[in-house]
């Protein structure tokens, strides 16, 4: 699979142009600064390696991808590749804008700010060997003119022409390996004087030679080499550029059958289309769904569907292949199958965002985990309008809550995402209960534990609150939509942080969720760092009754008369076990107290 190779530098540079080495359309563009190719111009001129450069052979019609030539590059029409460029890309198109192209090098200064610049070695430091070798490289702007800050000229700085850059011993690095080109500048600059031959030979052995004989070296991978494998290969050695996602690779393979999967998903900005994602968008509580989300779910319906399909031309479920969606079996997505499932998926997705603003999750800050929605959104694809139904919506809840308080989607979720989706459709038609519902436990010391939005138990304690009709203390509302957006709902300390630290409380203790309940902004600077009983009175005044204020209090499952005591162990003690009991009302199974 893997063939390990050198070749020459100039050799290289030469595919690159001709279009016999291209890009595969996932990798980014070229980012390269000033400084790195002059640093990687003066490592090639000194033999020093730069690293080995990852190809892939192409022919395989398993890995097909969209090709584009490396930036600055300029192949022929028609030309075919027959090695893509997989890691390297920022090395191969610095070396070849600045040796092999004629035009001028697009790059970056040290403030990170696009500029063009031109690339020389200065002859006479070059063969001096108590300079630097990164100080003989010199880069200059596009008209090749050095000027101060007032924008004058310096002094024997104006390389503009080849005489001038003759006469400052300033030779282009664009001819170190261009010799029909080279030879002309060499014969021009020997008759300048007796003394250039010296000067010449010398330059010639310390630099261009160098660059002549470079050779890179290059593993090349087989066209042999299954897709997932590409992918993987190319996440670990494209340690200089941005990891490589399934959606960059699906994106290139779906090019090639000109269908564009990035405008599909972002939308055309042009065009004034909305892609997916800004259609999930639109529902805050997605607002963090990622593309490698969706296409899982399209996995999973596309899986589904061809295990569904072989069981049906006369397969047994024990060789028809299994419902996955690991980046292996999204990399076997064909369009066809995306374009068949991805509606489906989408508004699954939509139908997500209905369910959970009935558990009463309105943004995706307050999801407890943003992987839970891929089998469920999976699955309301697969019900339609059946998902709607009253009975399926308590076993989907039942099913999400033991997931949630269970802390099971916080590893090896595609796993689980597998597991989950087709034993929740046959729990709804009928069948055993998922093992997410079998496997999970909550144990009653870890609401102690809970202090931030870390954790998903945390987030899944202050939703079970909002959706169990927990009312504001000042206003009496519950948490509705409306209420969420208009009046900033969060979870707040009910005994106050700095009254509780006056009173010698632990900070593990009135951090924790069993002290805190969903408020709105409002509300939590009434009470301020004032004692419950002190800031009840005043929330009541005049207008709310100390009894419609216990009924207030008591959605929010706390002991009335230790609050209204300012008694936080009774509180605690309480509270803890009103929250054990909706936990265990959510799971519908019982809540594990250690002995």
């Amino acid at each position: 699979m893997f063939n390990p190779d050198k070749i020459l530098l100039s050799d290289m540079l030469q595919k690159v142009g001709k279009g016999a080495v291209q890009l595969p359309d996932f990798q980014r563009g070229w980012v390269w600064s000033d400084e790195h190719i002059r640093s990687l111009l003066a490592s090639v001129s000194l033999s020093y390696p730069i690293g080995a450069v990852m190809m892939l052979q192409t022919g395989n019609d398993d890995v097909k991808f969209k090709l584009r030539p490396l930036e600055g590059a300029t192949p022929p029409d028609g030309a075919k590749a027959g090695e893509l460029l997989l890691d390297g890309q920022q090395r191969m198109t610095s070396l070849f804008q600045s040796l092999a192209s004629s035009k001028v090098v697009e790059t970056r200064d040290a403030r990170d700010k696009p500029v063009k610049r031109w690339y020389y070695v200065d002859m006479r430091r070059a063969v001096d060997p108590n300079v630097d070798r990164e100080e003989v490289f010199i880069s200059v702007p596009e008209d090749r003119r050095v000027r101060n800050f007032r924008g004058e000229v310096l002094d024997g700085q104006d390389y503009s022409t080849p005489e001038l850059e003759r006469g400052a011993d300033m030779f282009p690095v664009r001819l170190l390996l261009d010799h029909s080109s080279q030879m002309p500048w060499m014969m021009a600059y020997l008759a300048q004087g007796a003394e250039q031959m010296a000067k010449w030979q010398a330059f010639y052995q310390a630099i261009i030679q160098p660059f002549m004989t470079y050779q890179v070296p290059v593993i090349t991978m087989d066209r042999a080499t299954p897709k997932e494998a590409v992918c993987q290969v190319f996440e670990k050695v494209n340690t200089g550029g941005v990891s490589l996602t399934v959606f960059e690779l699906l994106t290139a393979t779906f090019a090639a059958d000109d269908f564009q999967l990035r405008e599909a998903w972002y939308g055309d900005e042009k065009a004034s289309t909305e892609g997916i994602s800004q259609r999930l968008r639109k529902r805050r509580v997605l607002g963090t769904v990622e593309n490698t989300d969706f296409l899982q779910t399209v996995t999973l319906l596309a899986t589904r569907a061809r295990r569904q399909s072989q069981v049906t031309a006369g397969k047994t479920p024990q060789d028809a292949p299994p419902v996955s969606c690991k980046r292996k079996d999204i990399l076997k997505l064909t369009l066809e199958e995306f374009e068949a499932h991805a509606p489906a998926a989408e508004q699954g997705f939509l139908k997500a965002a209905q369910f959970l603003y009935g558990q009463k999750m309105f943004t995706a800050r307050d999801l407890p985990y943003r992987t839970q929605l891929v089998p469920l959104a999976a699955t309301l694809a697969v019900l339609g309008e059946h998902g709607e139904d009253l009975a399926v919506q308590d076993r989907l809840a039942q099913w999400y809550w033991c997931g949630v308080f269970g802390e099971l989607y916080a590893s090896a979720t595609e796993t689980r995402f597998a597991k989950d989706f087709p034993e929740l459709l046959g729990w709804l038609a009928g069948g055993e209960e998922p093992g997410t519902i079998r496997e999970a436990t909550f144990h009653a010391q870890r609401l102690d534990t809970l202090r931030t939005r870390n954790s998903a138990a945390y987030k899944g304690v202050y939703a079970l609150l909002m959706r169990d009709g927990a009312q504001d203390f000042r206003t009496g509302q519950s948490a509705t939509e409306v209420a969420y957006f208009d009046e900033k709902i969060d979870i707040h300390h009910i005994f106050p942080q700095d009254w509780c630290e006056k009173q010698g409380i632990e900070r593990a203790v009135y951090d924790s969720v069993i002290n805190k309940t969903p408020l709105t902004a409002t509300t939590n600077r009434r009470i301020s760092n004032k004692a419950p009983s002190l800031y009840l009175a005043g929330l009541q005044g005049d207008k709310i009754t100390p009894e419609r204020m216990d009924e207030i209090l008591a959605t929010h499952v706390v002991d009335v008369e230790a609050m209204r005591a300012d008694d936080f162990s009774a509180f605690y003690g309480a509270r803890k076990t009103a929250l054990i009991q909706r936990i265990e009302a959510a799971m519908k199974k019982p809540v594990m107290v250690d002995a």
